[in-house]
C-alpha cells in the first residue's frame, strides 16, 4: 500500500479503492409474529425478483473530500443473461471514474477472475493515466469499499422485527 501512496503522490492522483458486492432482491423476513393460534402469513412479491449486483469505487486524494462512486446491475436470471459484471462493464466504470475525477488514478482491487483476465489486462496497459495494484488473495481489512457494503446491508436488514 505504502509504494500506491507514494506513486500517487508523485502523480498528483487518485487512489481508488474497487469492489463489488451482491444482494438478492428476495424481501429480507427474518421473523414475524401472529396471535396464538394463527399460523402467520407473509406476503412477498414475486419468487425472487432477481439478483443486483454493485461495484463500487472509494476514491481518496489528500486536500480533496472523499468520492464515493457505484454502478449498479440487475441479474433476473434469465437464459444467456450474464450473472456479474463483464470486463467491458469494469473498464467502462474506471474510465467513467477517471473523466469525473479528471487526474490520473491508482486503483487497488483484488484478484477477481475479470480484473486478472488477458483482456483486462490488455486494456489496463492502453490506459496511461491508469496505474493498478491488486490485493493479496484475502483481505477485506486492507479494502475500505468492504465497510460501504457492510453498513449497506446492514441497512437493508435493519427493517426487520428485533428478536425478543
Amino acid at each position: 500500500m505504502a509504494v500506491g501512496k507514494r506513486l500517487a503522490a508523485a502523480q498528483g492522483a487518485w487512489i481508488c479503492f474497487q469492489d463489488e458486492a451482491g444482494q438478492v432482491m428476495r424481501p429480507p423476513v427474518a421473523t414475524t409474529w401472529a396471535r396464538r393460534g394463527h399460523t402467520p402469513v407473509v406476503e412477498v412479491s414475486g419468487k425472487g425478483s432477481g439478483r443486483i449486483s454493485i461495484a463500487g469505487l472509494v476514491c481518496l486524494k489528500p486536500g480533496q473530500r472523499g468520492r464515493l462512486m457505484w454502478r449498479t446491475r440487475l441479474h433476473r436470471g434469465r437464459t444467456g443473461e450474464r450473472g456479474s459484471f463483464s470486463e467491458d462493464d469494469y473498464i467502462a466504470f474506471v474510465d467513467q471514474a477517471h473523466q469525473r475525477l479528471q487526474a490520473p488514478m491508482v486503483l487497488i482491487w483484488d484478484n477477481l477472475n475479470t480484473h486478472v483476465s488477458r483482456r483486462v489486462q490488455a486494456l489496463i496497459a492502453t490506459r496511461p493515466w491508469l496505474t493498478v495494484i491488486r490485493l493479496p488473495a484475502y483481505a477485506p481489512d486492507l479494502n475500505p469499499t468492504e465497510g460501504v457494503w457492510r453498513w449497506m446491508k446492514r441497512g437493508l436488514t435493519k427493517h426487520r422485527r428485533p428478536r425478543c
